[in-house]
């Protein structure tokens, strides 16, 4: 009698530990789902970096905050704090890893093998991109790559984030410059290998920045232009496409700004090239400058004239400061990316204030100097527009 008591009493101290602990576990899980501004994604959401970009390196991810948490990364255990609190706690996420220093050719085709594969490990059958500066580019080459893969349409939906579509003067006057065989050596045999065990190919990855054929006569036809007539905006491909504009003046980071030794960063990016959009004062991108280098046109390596593609994205403040994203309607929709109109080219609405790295927590140094942008805040938002627009 007295040993079967103390057994029920066991059983019943476990069964109220236990208890406890489901409660405590969901209260934390509810929580954070009441917390989060974002609407989950149907389908997962693919990060998609720039040039000299990578997943994660020690310790800091590409698309990070200020302390080099990945964004897309729920906080869906107790207690756990490197995440962001501002996504769904199911929201599913991936970032991607292809070469830094390559044409968007070669790197469209590794992220379509990388989205593949991710599918296959997740057992979905479809994905959102977020794509940053040569990452908003590469997804149009890999979204056609896995449609014709897979018989049906993979990507719903790609925003690009300062991405240059229509070309950035730093390429042209990087090759200009003639880059010196160092460089181009730690380029090609060192950070390459080191970030994918694959070589780089420093003077491709600058020949895509070039909005026409950088050299008509070596056999091989490089620049933005003819990537964007073979891989265009085309719903069959993707089903919604949209952009973010970044831009300033004064405000560029440290990175960038240590970057003006070897590439110019202040660039006259907001002219229009006439309706063929031709690159008029052959700098390296479409359009053509007003000629005033001042006016907060670029966000340091890339002109505001270059960055549409579909809608442009508006990021506004509302009640409680609370921030989302919707669609400008000023502007229209660019669905030739050769040819924006002159409103598109030259327009400043909705440009968001910062340098090309801000929005990724890359603008400062990590730990070190935080900035005053809300990474986790702008992604969490991102994701919910990408949530109304599947």
């Amino acid at each position: 009698m007295i040993l079967a008591s103390l057994k029920k009493g066991e059983e019943r101290m476990i069964r109220s530990v236990f208890s406890w602990g489901l409660v405590c576990l969901m209260a934390c899980l509810m929580a954070t789902a009441a917390h989060a501004r974002a609407g989950k994604t149907d389908c997962p959401v693919v990060f998609a970096h720039g040039m000299l970009g990578f997943d994660e390196l020690l310790g800091i991810d590409y698309f990070g905050n200020d302390y080099g948490t990945f964004v897309g990364d729920p906080c869906n255990w107790p207690l756990e704090t490197a995440c962001n609190e501002e996504i769904h706690w199911r929201q599913e996420a991936f970032a991607s890893s292809v070469n830094p220093f390559q044409s968007s050719e070669h790197r469209g085709l590794a992220l379509a093998d990388e989205i593949e594969g991710y599918l296959a490990t997740v057992g979905a059958d479809c994905v959102n991109v977020i794509g940053h500066s040569q990452g908003g580019i590469d997804p149009r080459k890999a979204a056609k790559v896995l449609h014709d893969r897979m018989g049906e349409r993979v990507v719903q939906v790609l925003v690009s984030i300062s991405a240059p579509h229509r070309g950035s003067p730093v390429g042209k006057a990087v090759l200009d410059g003639g880059p010196s065989a160092f460089l181009t050596f730690l380029v090609n045999y060192i950070v390459g290998p080191i970030l994918v065990w694959e070589y780089s190919d420093f003077e491709a990855s600058m020949k895509g920045f070039i909005y026409d054929d950088y050299d008509p006569n070596d056999g091989v036809i490089t620049g933005a232009k003819a990537f964007n007539e073979a891989y265009g905006i085309d719903e069959t491909y993707v089903a919604h496409y949209a952009s973010i504009i970044t831009a300033t003046q004064d405000g560029l980071g440290p990175i960038l700004s240590a970057m003006s030794l070897i590439a110019p960063n202040d660039i006259d990016g907001d002219g229009w090239g006439g309706p063929e959009n031709e690159d008029v004062d052959n700098d390296g991108a479409a359009g053509a400058g007003d000629g005033d280098f001042e006016d907060g046109d670029d966000d340091g390596l890339v002109g505001i004239n270059s960055q549409q593609m579909g809608v442009r994205l508006t990021y506004k403040t509302g009640l409680f400061w609370m921030t989302y994203f919707v669609e400008d309607d000023t502007t229209g929709y660019v669905s030739d990316i050769n040819r924006p109109d002159e409103i598109q080219s030259t327009s400043y609405s909705s440009v968001i204030e910062e340098d090309h790295l801000d929005v990724l927590g890359l603008g400062v140094i990590p730990y070190l100097m935080p900035d005053d942008f809300d990474e986790e805040a702008f992604y969490a938002d991102l994701i919910d527009y990408i949530a109304d627009n599947e």
